[in-house]
């Protein structure tokens, strides 16, 4: 039997607290970065703050299972519960002292994302949801916006080239014709923005499991959607769109017809 919700997603909050805190001891100061294989900056928060949170869990829960960025799988296979962490999602943004980077806690029971967290240090911003117990932005109740037209709503995502490289410049160049303000503010913020009713719709071409496992959870209980661009409400999909709900039929009809194009 797995742990009640409610507990795993205030311990969840507790530790993406405290990892996140630890990365400021590093924010906008001098520090190495090294390039991992898939091409990735990675510096000595990242790993501290994943060494923190694995520690805390092992602990608190010795038989879940834990997938970080930076140290793989742990755990038994056939845990009913599974810790997903990135420790510093958008270490781009770290690196340059831009301090919309995240610490994100995500946690899947019985194969179903459940719990999710997204801790911004250097704004000192918390967006929280566990399934069934609704979403949450600094301790208060959240929700998705109500615009309900693409031509008045507002469209973040990381960056241009992030489409290029993926081959899905189309898709962009649609997304930006048919929205009507754009910004770059990107990675788990640009997600952010759309749980807490701040943007209407985010949308990446290359996305991994840690960086969309918080989403997920995050994104329904605010009462929005979360999905891959084939419309399906998975983490592991390699891309992802957040939407307000209402535009999310459109989105997905757009980034088609780019397909096709």
């Amino acid at each position: 039997m797995s742990q009640p919700l409610r507990e795993l997603h205030d311990f969840a909050v507790e530790i993406a607290h405290e990892a996140g805190r630890a990365t400021l001891a590093y924010f906008q100061s001098r520090f190495e970065v090294e390039t991992k294989s898939d091409a990735t900056p990675v510096t000595i928060a990242d790993r501290r703050a994943e060494e923190m949170l694995r520690a805390r869990i092992e602990r608190r829960f010795p038989g879940h299972a834990v997938l970080g960025e930076e140290y793989g799988t742990t755990g038994p296979p056939g845990a009913s519960c599974r810790w997903i962490l990135d420790p510093v999602d958008g270490t781009r943004s770290f690196v340059h002292g831009v301090p919309l980077y995240a610490t994100l806690v995500g946690v899947e029971v019985d194969s179903e994302p459940a719990v999710g967290v997204a801790y911004f240090a250097a704004l000192d911003e918390m967006v929280d949801a566990a399934r069934g117990l609704g979403a949450r932005w600094n301790g208060r109740p959240c929700r998705v916006s109500a615009t309900a037209a693409l031509g008045a709503a507002t469209f973040c995502y990381t960056s241009v080239d992030g489409f290029r490289r993926a081959g899905r410049g189309a898709a962009l160049e649609r997304l930006l014709a048919a929205t009507g303000t754009d910004r770059g503010w990107g990675d788990a913020y640009a997600h952010a923005l759309v749980a807490t009713g701040r943007a209407d719709l985010a949308v990446e071409p290359a996305m991994n499991v840690w960086d969309n496992a918080p989403l997920l959870p995050i994104l329904a209980e605010a009462g929005g959607a979360f999905t891959d661009w084939a419309g399906r409400a998975r983490i592991d999909g390699g891309d992802a769109v957040s939407t307000n709900g209402a535009l999310h039929a459109a989105v997905l009809a757009l980034l088609g017809e780019a397909r096709e194009g």
